[in-house]
């Protein structure tokens, strides 16, 4: 098609543009940041599904931007209308706020916001833009129509699969590709719906060379297919749309997962017919766990794992520094190392640098989850501890909230007896939210989870909390309680002296433990715990009264 011809297809598919590309590079300058910032974003489909590799991204995305003083933007990649879900930016934006993730601009903020001059962040409200672009595309004779149907498609896709070639739409496949000016109005006149297509550049014996931020430099065949750039609806592909508004919103740095490598040769290619400078990529290595079943490695699965979901930490509290911590280790290979050297500094001084990001999978490890989640909630003062997890019970548990934190006195009491909050040495039994007070529920008349079974014959067990209940006097000091546990033991055939019962153990029933573990067991539901005369009285004489005579 000669240039007379391009120049009227552009006014006939967009014949409403007036707007030019100098237009809007006016509109979007370059923006004016300290030396070395970076530019990043997070660009989410809104499906109402936030998952770890999101927060994962997102938290390289933000280390990446505020290293240097630059800019993390949130831009809503809404162009798959059937995917969308009604709720789901917020969800987004509510997901990584708990996580401590903020964003500079982009959703979220007012459209009137003096932060939010590169918007709008919304890519179905910026279809100016890309109409701009594809008619100038047009112009130069490097976009068309193509008014194939999803059957002649379909028998094109049928007859590559036969002629064993590369499936797509490209070359001699490109069916639309060299239709006249005339036959294109004819089309047209007729009603007949029509995408836009990239007129495609490349060639089966070229590679283009990039340099990945974290793989490092990678060869890849041009790309040769025609894709498509605008819908049927003239609401663009995610190709076209990230391409302008990458360019547009300044972005320096793009880190996305590895499954978009394949993508780069499309990229690249729109970039250059687009005549913007491409930015850095940044694909990043897929989250794996070891399974089960197999003993290798895979990918974590929406369906098969429910802790890839950020409502699954969110709903069992784990709290969001620990999260943050986890996950700089899986990012970085060198925070753990920097964070045990400095253990009382921000974590956002951590020097994140992409080079140290994983080349292959990072394996996400529960265990190694929690262990941090041990170290780091037993760092927690005792008003930081206290606000967590009054937070995580008002969003999660309003009514058991209203009974745990009745008596704000008790909870931090309980929580200093298990925690060792205020004492030199802390304790580290606690993981997150729900397991504390899943450990803790029978100071409030619940249930500590699975109720731990006794060791001793039902009589044995009756017979001894009978007799703790005829001797308990609640003013007794620990020794004096301790030494009326001995004499329990020793009369109904337990060692009091732990010396005897080592000497000969055969002239026992057993030792003074075995008659503290059967009071433990029926006060608190457990054969473990901090220690008990401490729990009796944060608890209170009527409440643990009541709870021995359930089984008596």
């Amino acid at each position: 098609m000669n240039e007379q011809d391009c120049k009227k297809l552009a006014e006939l598919l967009f014949p409403n543009v007036d707007k030019t590309p100098d237009y809007y590079e006016e509109k979007y300058p370059y923006r004016k940041l300290p030396n070395k910032a970076e530019v990043t974003r997070l660009g989410p489909s809104p499906t109402g599904f936030i998952h770890l590799g999101n927060l994962y991204s997102a938290l390289a995305d933000e280390r990446i931007a505020h290293k240097n003083g630059g800019v993390f933007y949130l831009r809503i990649e809404d162009t798959d209308a059937k995917r969308t879900v009604e709720g789901a930016v917020d969800l987004v934006i509510n997901s990584l706020r708990y996580f401590d993730i903020e964003f500079d601009e982009g959703a979220g903020f007012p459209d009137s916001d003096p932060v939010n001059a590169y918007g709008p962040y919304y890519q179905t409200q910026r279809v100016d833009i890309y109409h701009t672009f594809a008619k100038e595309l047009v112009l130069k004779g490097l976009a068309y129509p193509c008014f194939c149907t999803e059957e002649e498609l379909e028998a094109v896709r049928l007859q590559q699969e036969a002629d064993k070639v590369l499936t797509g739409y490209y070359g001699k496949y490109a069916v639309c590709r060299d239709l006249s000016l005339e036959t294109i109005e004819e089309n047209l006149k007729a009603g007949k719906p029509y995408v836009l297509r990239l007129r495609s550049q490349g060639s089966p014996e070229n590679e283009i060379t990039f340099t990945d931020s974290i793989k490092g430099e990678i060869k890849l065949p041009e790309n040769i297919h025609d894709v498509v750039l605008l819908k049927k609806d003239g609401i663009p592909t995610y190709h076209f749309a990230h391409a302008i508004d990458d360019h547009f919103m300044r972005t320096t740095t793009v880190v996305r997962g590895g499954e978009w490598l394949a993508s780069v040769p499309i990229h690249y290619e729109l970039f250059h017919v687009l005549g913007f400078k491409m930015p850095k990529y940044a694909h990043t290595a897929h989250l794996m766990k070891f399974d089960e079943e197999t003993g290798g490695k895979r990918k974590l699965s929406k369906r098969k794992d429910p802790e890839l979901s950020l409502d699954y930490y969110r709903k069992d509290g784990y709290h969001p520094y620990t999260m943050k911590v986890y996950l700089l280790t899986l990012l970085n290979s060198n925070f753990e190392e920097w964070h045990e050297k400095f253990p009382d500094k921000d974590i956002n001084e951590f020097p994140f640098s992409v080079d140290k990001m994983s080349v292959s999978g990072a394996l996400f490890d529960k265990e190694k989850l929690h262990n941090i989640c041990k170290n780091e909630l037993s760092k927690l003062s005792e008003d930081d501890l206290y606000e967590f997890l009054h937070n995580w019970a008002l969003e999660n548990e309003p009514e058991m909230e209203k009974v745990w934190f009745a008596d704000k006195e008790k909870l931090l009491a309980i929580l200093r007896l298990y925690m060792g909050v205020g004492a030199k040495r802390r304790r580290k039994d606690f993981m997150y939210a729900k397991q504390i007070f899943e450990l803790i529920s029978f100071f409030f008349d619940g249930e500590s989870g699975e109720r731990d079974e006794f060791r001793l014959a039902d009589d044995e067990v009756k017979a001894i909390l009978n007799d703790y209940l005829a001797a308990y006097d609640h003013n007794d000091d620990n020794s004096m309680w301790f030494n009326k546990l001995k004499e329990i033991a020793d009369k109904n055939g337990y060692a009091s002296d732990m010396k005897a019962y080592k000497a000969n153990p055969e002239n026992f029933k057993g030792n003074v433990s075995d008659v503290a573990e059967v009071i433990r067991i029926a006060v608190t539901g457990r054969a473990n715990t901090p220690d008990l005369w401490t729990i009796v009285h944060i608890m209170g004489e009527e409440q643990m009264k009541e709870r021995i005579s359930r089984f008596l």
